[in-house]
């Protein structure tokens, strides 16, 4: 090549790191193997300048040269491996080459060609034979709905998939304190491999289904609660479910506004890091009557006489 833009012949940038470079290289070299490409021209021709660019800028002495000075830095008369040979792939090549010296060492090449089949001679200019490579089979990844308990306690839920157009139930190990939108993952349960190789995973992004009392904010569970206007006055004890499906009683205080979280420590969801359960917050909600008998209105038109302060005193001063 005349010339030559080493960086361009491998198709990386003139920042391209050491690795990017070593990658571009064996990508190209396997493509245009002579092996790979029998009878094949151009694809000799390319193979032979990639071989001089890698030679090049696989070399961090030289690749520093051929960046200040460029292709010429390296004299007339001498080969792009800074000795006296050049590569030839035809009759009149000055001498052999040594591979591992033209590559410092680095390059593997039953990596980078494959396995030589049967017994035949490998090398350039042997014949080989590659196996099947083996890869992975691709992950599947699917939506799954889980009950709330189970996400916020954990447990194994099943779930019926459809797989090569037959149902199929399999059951899920659900971690406690799950959130929505995590992904658990099913190691082999994706699609096959090919040439034997594992099978890919079984990827299932969270669904929480909804409580019908309880909801969350982080580790912790809210429960709203509904009062009546007395409770929340006088003060009153009120049962209350716990996500254990046992119930606790709660002391709500005397005066308590509409509002007020009253906190049961403990009693929320495991956080999936510590494992330390967060808290459940009792909501309380003051319920008014939609209806009331005569005594009762008689009741509270007595109350609403009575000398009190309003709750909106200085409120929008």
């Amino acid at each position: 090549m005349a010339n030559p833009d080493y960086y361009k012949t491998l198709g990386v940038s003139r920042e391209a790191s050491d690795d990017e470079i070593r990658k571009a290289y064996k990508k190209l070299a396997r493509e245009n193997h002579p092996d790979m490409q029998p009878d094949n021209e151009q694809a000799a021709k390319r193979f032979k300048e990639v071989q001089e660019a890698y030679s090049v800028l696989g070399d961090s002495e030289k690749r520093e040269q051929f960046d200040r000075y460029g292709a010429s830095f390296q004299g007339a008369g001498r080969g792009p491996f800074g000795g006296a040979h050049s590569w030839s792939g035809g009759q009149g090549q000055s001498g052999p080459i040594d591979i591992g010296n033209m590559f410092g060492g680095q390059v593997d090449l039953g990596d980078l060609f494959g396995s030589v089949g049967g017994g035949g001679p490998g090398g350039f200019g042997g014949a080989q034979r590659q196996q099947p490579r083996t890869l992975k089979g691709e992950d599947v990844t699917l939506e799954a709905e889980v009950p709330f308990h189970v996400a916020a306690t954990g447990g194994t839920h099943g779930i019926q998939l459809r797989r090569d157009d037959k149902a199929e139930r399999i059951n899920v190990k659900v971690p406690p304190g799950v959130n929505a939108g995590s992904v658990i993952r099913l190691a082999g349960q994706g699609h096959p491999g090919s040439g034997g190789g594992p099978a890919g995973d079984l990827l299932l992004t969270v669904k929480v289904a909804a409580h019908p009392w309880f909801r969350r904010e982080g580790n912790n569970l809210m429960l709203d609660v509904p009062v009546t206007p007395s409770e929340a006055t006088l003060g009153a004890k009120v049962e209350v479910p716990t996500l254990d499906e046992s119930r606790v009683t709660v002391s709500i205080p005397p005066g308590t506004s509409g509002g007020t979280k009253l906190r049961l420590k403990g009693k929320g969801v495991p956080d999936q890091k510590t494992k330390q359960p967060g808290d459940q917050l009792v909501v309380i909600q003051i319920v008014v009557p939609q209806e009331i008998d005569a005594e009762t209105r008689q009741l509270y038109d007595q109350l609403a006489n009575l000398p009190q302060e309003s709750p909106r005193k200085d409120k929008w001063v």
